[in-house]
């Protein structure tokens, strides 16, 4: 074990994106384990859009970080240290520990990773939480039948792109809205979407939609907001549903943003729009991984990872990937 621990903590409140200087790097003792713990050693930290929202003071679904504290996140590696006895040394295991190399936490809020499944590093992404906010958003909350419409935006994300490619294994069209040419290309032609269209260089994105979309839009999978939501609810079919997963347009306005206030088609059309939170459906999270990882196997479902290397560079990573400079999910790896 190395003589130090590594951390990345909060050192200010972001005011529109987080900046290198509202993070810093410090050295601290590795952590022991107390009864029940494991000691986890880091192989690949996760960058998330959720965590934009815990950098902020307020009140919000889950704590957020505290400054001086470490920056929350997922992460996964080696248990070096175990005092429960469902973990032992050497085992993986993946765990809310943070930005850190080395972190402690309770073995029941750890989650053993199979390494012979698929790389570790894919707990984070595909066969984790990306993977299952993609099933439950998509399959409880927007209920796609065989046949209909599902339009993504964020396609070329972590989440967005398991969206798309899990309608097309129910019988679906899949429709994504991603911000570059090269991500439109990623998921139609890597991914197996039906169409979709670049949002920065489109202009009227009723327009398109509606190009795309002749028979109209069953199932809106909302992980950006703004703009895009506002041409999407006027295409949206009776009895639509809109999961709600996100809202990366919004997260680092330093002023709240004001658009159309389309909510007579959620009357005229019977619409339902629904937030959710992937640890909603946590009694059902292994089923749901393991179809994920089923689907894998059988070639149905396809990833991409976006790999940072160095602890030092996460606060980049996050800032970057804030800004949708990565195809796919972007973790750190640690070592």
């Amino acid at each position: 074990m190395a003589e130090m621990n590594r951390q990345i903590i909060l050192t200010a409140r972001p005011v529109g994106f987080p900046k290198d200087s509202d993070f810093e790097m410090v050295e601290t003792p590795i952590p022991e384990p107390g009864d029940g713990e494991i000691v986890i050693q880091t192989h690949y930290l996760s960058v998330d859009p959720y965590m934009r929202g815990r950098m902020n003071e307020g009140r919000s679904y889950a704590k957020g970080v505290d400054i001086g504290e470490v920056m929350v996140g997922g992460a996964v590696g080696a248990v070096v240290a175990s005092k429960h006895p469902g973990f032992s040394e050497g085992d993986f295991a993946n765990a809310s520990i943070g930005w850190q190399a080395y972190g402690a936490i309770e073995g029941k809020a750890a989650r053993k990773v199979d390494p012979d499944l698929a790389p570790i590093s894919t707990s984070l992404g595909i066969l984790g939480m990306p993977g299952a906010t993609a099933y439950f958003g998509l399959l409880e909350v927007g209920q796609p039948k065989e046949g209909e419409t599902v339009v993504v935006a964020g396609a070329a994300g972590a989440v967005g792109s398991l969206v798309g490619q899990i309608a097309k294994i129910k019988g679906c069209r899949a429709v994504g809205i991603a911000g570059t040419d090269e991500k439109v290309a990623y998921v139609t032609d890597g991914l197996g979407f039906d169409s979709g269209f670049n949002y920065k260089t489109t202009e009227d994105y009723g327009a398109a939609l509606q190009e795309l979309c002749p028979d109209g839009i069953d199932v809106y999978f909302d992980n950006v907001g703004g703009k895009i939501s506002d041409a999407i609810f006027p295409l949206m079919n009776l009895n639509g549903r809109i999961p709600v997963c996100g809202q990366i347009s919004q997260y680092n306005l330093t002023e709240p943003e004001m658009g159309p206030r389309f909510t007579w088609f959620f009357i005229s059309k019977r619409l339902r729009m629904q937030g959710f939170l992937v640890f909603d459906f946590a009694d059902q999270y292994d089923a749901a991984i393991q179809e994920m990882a089923g689907w894998l196997k059988e070639d149905k479902l396809r990833y991409r990872e976006d790999v940072v290397e160095g602890l030092e560079n996460a606060p980049a990573a996050f800032t970057g990937m804030l800004r949708g400079d990565n195809i796919g999910k972007r973790v750190v790896k640690v070592i």
